[in-house]
């Protein structure tokens, strides 16, 4: 390990959770040991395993956005670890007031609707420890969605807007391929080449890359 790496900022580990095989990302401050969930789409218990095997404090989970493979799991897990849900953008209010029936449509059961604590709007920042993240309002995938973006670590969380080789899917309500488009061109490309992004299912990949290779942006 280098020096580098023994002085890292954050850690971060991925929980894929639920048949989708959602990536629910618990993120903390290295110097702190505080921490977030994002997206707990379910399987709290895995979640809260994970958590006691970093050994991290969790102060709040946060929501890219509305649909239920990545909130499906958010009020039981807030029941658990009594911490506020903050996101995503107020346009997928509808999305979280309508898990339980998200989920009979597609055969799950056992979630909850989500009451939010704090909307999150662009230009908004959330804070972990002593890690500091801007927020970008990016609609497309979900009215609604949201990205986290830490400019110091040259890092974000850029839930299902952008894939490794893809983009996020825009056929579900609220969805429009077009907009989607805008919100990666407007607000993700410019953040730079160098950016690092964990998102919401597979691999993570760079801005960069993405720029060069990604069918849908090339």
């Amino acid at each position: 390990m280098t020096e580098t790496q023994t002085k890292a900022k954050a850690g971060a580990t991925i929980i894929p959770v639920t048949p989708f095989q959602q990536n629910c990302t618990l993120l903390w401050c290295e110097a702190t040991r505080k921490a977030v969930v994002i997206d707990p789409g379910g399987d709290v218990p895995e979640i809260l395993a994970a958590i006691e095997k970093v050994g991290v404090s969790v102060e709040a989970i946060w929501l890219t956005h509305g649909h239920i493979d990545h909130v499906g799991g958010a009020a039981d897990l807030r029941d658990a670890l009594k911490v506020q849900i903050i996101g995503p953008h107020r346009d997928d209010q509808f999305l979280l007031e309508n898990v339980v029936n998200s989920g009979r449509s597609f055969g799950i059961d056992g979630v909850r609707d989500v009451t939010t604590d704090r909307w999150l709007d662009q230009g908004d920042s959330v804070e972990v420890g002593e890690l500091k993240f801007q927020v970008l309002h990016c609609p497309g995938h979900s009215p609604g969605s949201v990205v986290f973006f830490n400019d110091a670590m040259r890092f974000a969380l850029v839930g299902d807007v952008l894939f490794a080789g893809s983009v996020g899917r825009t056929d579900l309500p609220g969805g429009n391929h077009a907009t989607l488009i805008t919100s990666i061109t407007d607000k993700l490309l410019p953040l730079g080449d160098d950016v690092g992004f964990i998102c919401g299912h597979g691999p993570g990949s760079s801005i960069g890359q993405e720029r060069q290779t990604n069918p849908f942006l090339t």
